[in-house]
């Protein structure tokens, strides 16, 4: 049955925390699994979230700490001693050790570190904190089945049920040489057939996708979703098998893109949730504002330099929203889809090429919403030349705003910007203002005034 967070779940662990009566409070806890628990911790208060922290046992709570918001954890993990932060960190794959420890200040990273009492295991997190958080390296675990080439079968077998202890999914059996070099990869159906004596080096499987320790982690995940990976290895330049890199992994890292993204889109321009302060809030979402209120300001002096048009065909006047309108939407429709196939690496050919398409289907959709403007006119009562002008304008305004709104996103993403920034209130700004001027010129070129 699909665990539900209640009023009622969560007065009784607090009663039970109040009470504290731990021996209840575990059993209760015990019914659920470690996700379930977080979102339990999440709505109790720090005093009462550390208690049940420190009540529970470490290969628990450690798996619990991973799923908890990113906020909370820091807060909890302030208030448990750098041993207690060590004796979760030992439960931890290596990738989350080492996530968890790069949470945290500089001067107590190294004062758990100093507490693991894991050799290996310290060496291994020491290692991963060196990488860029942001490439291969800074999101692989170091925890993996690896066998050599030169093992028979039978030894191969032997060894891997002393890997796998560690290791808590087994997605692949990757295969090295003497010089710890990945050559290649190895079937759980073919080892089990093989005959005891036979070699690895006669079963293995040559072809394996692989990526470099340096690589972003967006190129990462388009390799994983292309060949429809469970998991990757990952090695360094000379072909050494440093560690691997599993799905669940690279969904945490597409959700992040993804949030990102649709942020930057909406015009903010840092990472906030909706329960940040107010002061965090205020510093993300203003800059964009203070752009839309320019962009505002500059359609109104470009209209103001039209006065004498609006005094002699006032009724333009009333159509420079659908204008504003209709250049922001079609913008932000033609950034949008690039931006996407941007991201899902989709944009194949030229700029050129890509443009002219845009422009045959912006002329399509031009036209159609041309003619429901003229009908409009028609149903108005409005002078015909007035509303050839008005659609013949809007046309023109939805051609360049697919245009721009094609263009900025491809520029952007070769020049290393954030594509993303280009689907929000920058192209909206830019292309309200355009089309307004655009509106104004071409109407009084076809009125002629």
């Amino acid at each position: 049955m699909q665990f539900e967070l209640t009023d009622e779940l969560i007065e009784q662990v607090q009663f039970l925390i109040e009470m504290k009566n731990d021996k209840e409070l575990q059993l209760l806890l015990k019914e659920y699994h470690y996700a379930d628990i977080a979102e339990i911790l999440d709505e109790l208060d720090l005093e009462e979230a550390v208690y049940v922290i420190k009540l529970l046992d470490s290969e628990t709570t450690s798996d619990i700490l991973m799923e908890l918001d990113e906020d909370n954890r820091e807060k909890i993990l302030r208030n448990l001693s750098a041993k207690e932060i060590a004796e979760e960190i030992e439960e931890l794959d290596t990738d989350d050790a080492a996530d968890i420890i790069a949470e945290l200040p500089e001067d107590r990273q190294a004062e758990v570190i100093s507490q693991i009492e894991d050799e290996e295991h310290k060496a291994e997190i020491t290692e991963l904190l060196a990488y860029d958080e942001d490439t291969a390296g800074g999101l692989m675990a170091k925890e993996l089945v690896k066998v050599y080439e030169t093992w028979t079968v039978a030894g191969c077998l032997r060894r891997i049920r002393g890997q796998a202890k560690d290791v808590t999914r087994v997605h692949s059996i990757y295969v090295v040489n003497k010089q710890n070099k990945l050559v290649g990869r190895l079937s759980l159906k073919d080892l089990i057939v093989a005959k005891s004596d036979q070699k690895i080096a006669d079963i293995y499987i040559s072809s394996v996708d692989y990526v470099y320790v340096n690589d972003d982690v967006e190129e990462v995940a388009k390799v994983m979703q292309k060949y429809d990976l469970e998991a990757i290895p990952v090695v360094d330049n000379n072909q050494i098998l440093l560690g691997r890199i599993t799905i669940d992994d690279i969904v945490d890292v597409m959700k992040e893109e993804a949030d990102k993204d649709y942020q930057l889109a909406a015009g903010i321009t840092q990472d906030v949730e909706a329960d940040d302060s107010i002061l965090e809030l205020t510093k993300a979402r203003l800059p964009w504002l203070v752009l839309g209120l320019f962009g505002g300001l500059g359609s109104v002096f470009i209209m103001k330099g039209f006065e004498n048009v609006m005094e002699t065909v006032p009724s333009l006047f009333f159509y420079t929203p659908l204008i504003a309108a209709m250049a922001g939407n079609v913008g932000v429709q033609s950034s949008a889809i690039i931006v996407q196939g941007l991201a899902n690496d989709n944009v194949k050919g030229s700029i050129a090429s890509r443009l002219f398409k845009e422009i045959g289907l912006s002329l399509i959709n031009g036209l159609a919403l041309a003619v429901l403007v003229i009908l409009f006119g028609f149903i108005i009562n409005q002078e015909l030349i007035e509303s050839i002008a008005i659609a013949a304008s809007m046309m023109s305004v939805i051609v360049v705003a697919a245009l721009v709104g094609t263009f900025v996103p491809i520029v952007l993403d070769k020049r290393g910007i954030d594509p993303a920034i280009a689907t929000g209130p920058f192209i909206t700004t830019s292309n309200d203002i355009l089309g307004i001027y655009l509106f104004f010129v071409l109407s009084g070129l076809i009125i002629g005034f």
